[in-house]
């Protein structure tokens, strides 16, 4: 084993020469069982980072009222985004699969309450008026003529 001290001593020698001549241990104890070495060996070590929780959120759904009451709404305009039905529709009023309801027809959009049930109804109120569907019309007009006979 070369003698550290030497090698200190000695005008011309660099680092290189003290750690390529230099004997390294990775215990506390030499291989010779003299006891201690001078010297350890040494690795660059990174401690692991630990995993966060955060940094991670759903995008907005955008939900609730698009078109309120007394504005002005045409044939497909969303009125209400909703999960479920919070708002039910009336007249002139779709429903989509995921709740969303939409103009049938072009006119103005009511908000009605029931009184008793709490429930809400939107309807759309149409432009050009009330329609009867055919098949009521049809029946109607039979109607009357039965009443004028």
């Amino acid at each position: 084993m070369m003698n550290i001290g030497k090698l200190l001593h000695k005008s011309q020698s660099s680092i290189r020469d003290l750690i390529t001549s230099t004997p390294v241990y990775s215990s506390a104890i030499d291989a010779s069982g003299e006891g201690l070495s001078l010297m350890f060996r040494r690795w660059a070590t990174k401690k692991t980072a630990g995993s966060t929780k955060n940094g991670r959120d759903s995008l907005p759904k955008n939900l609730g009222v698009k078109k309120f009451g007394g504005e002005r709404v045409i044939p497909g305009n969303i009125i209400v985004r909703q999960r479920g039905t919070r708002f039910h529709p009336g007249n002139y009023v779709g429903i989509g699969k995921d709740h969303t309801l939409y103009a049938l027809k072009e006119g103005c959009v009511k908000f009605e309450r029931h009184k008793l049930s709490g429930r809400k109804w939107v309807h759309v109120e149409p432009k050009d008026g009330h329609e009867i569907h055919p098949a009521y019309a049809s029946a109607d007009a039979s109607l009357e003529m039965k009443t004028a006979a």
